[in-house]
């Protein structure tokens, strides 16, 4: 597993709100990359700090009218694209 940020984290699983909306399948997908604490910090940070919301049960949406998306650093593409590969 690759040593990252928290931010990065955070930028991680953002992304991966974007192709997966469903918690269960985002941490499925995210967990080749990141542990699932880390995971799941990143996630409660995130609606903490109102970037992604919850929409029902295990639903979860970036919250695109309040913060939009960060950009995407260069060290995490080939992570985002690792994780989002249909």
């Amino acid at each position: 597993m690759t040593d990252l940020s928290m931010n990065d984290k955070m930028i991680l699983v953002q992304y991966g709100i974007e192709k997966y909306e469903n918690e269960e399948e985002l941490l499925e997908k995210l967990s080749s990359i990141l542990p699932e604490k880390d995971i799941q910090l990143s996630l409660d940070t995130l609606i903490g700090t109102q970037r992604v919301r919850r929409i029902g049960l295990n639903i979860v949406q970036n919250n695109i009218s309040h913060t939009p998306l960060p950009e995407l650093p260069e060290n995490l593409k080939p992570l985002v694209e690792q994780f989002t590969k249909i």
